[in-house]
């Protein structure tokens, strides 16, 4: 009784041609992985885009204004205690708007618009006043959502939060 025993053999050709198969997909994998992490919005807590706990009222007197980079907005407390959280960008072409200690308002460096310190416009060429950002008090704390900026035609008082 003879066995017959069939062996298969690859060819040289065949084995490289389904290696560079497997690595060459191998590495598609990894590219669409890196790229569709690299798409994914970062929304940790305390940078912009989420909401940032700024810590306690007190930490806030009245009448000042406070630059928050991380959150790219200003948290200005009014002189009556009322909250406002300004976009620093300017509702021109959306430079960075610094604020001006002196004169007390916000002037855009890239064409001269001028707010004042409810983010109002005091001299165009600004359409609108600054945006604002949602803000939260909880148990004492300030909590601003940076996710989505309020566009207002003008400055209303009842878009100051009050305590």
């Amino acid at each position: 009784m003879s066995e017959t025993t069939s062996t298969q053999n690859i060819s040289r050709r065949d084995f490289l041609k389904l290696a560079w198969g497997f690595f060459g997909g191998l590495a598609a994998l990894e590219v669409g992985g890196i790229l569709f992490a690299y798409l994914q919005p970062r929304l940790a807590d305390g940078e912009f885009g989420s909401v940032i706990n700024l810590g306690a009222l007190e930490n806030f007197p009245p009448n000042s204004v406070t630059h928050i980079t991380n959150g790219r907005f200003y948290l200005v407390r009014l002189a009556d205690g009322g909250l406002l959280a300004m976009y620093h960008r300017c509702t021109h072409l959306g430079c960075t708007v610094p604020y001006d200690q002196t004169s007390g308002q916000f002037v855009c460096p890239c064409h001269s618009s001028e707010f004042d310190g409810q983010g109002a416009v005091k001299n165009p060429p600004a359409p609108r006043p600054l945006d604002l950002f949602a803000i939260t008090i909880e148990n004492g704390e300030i909590l601003v959502d940076t996710s989505a900026p309020i566009q207002r035609p003008s400055f209303d008082p009842s878009q100051v939060v009050y305590t």
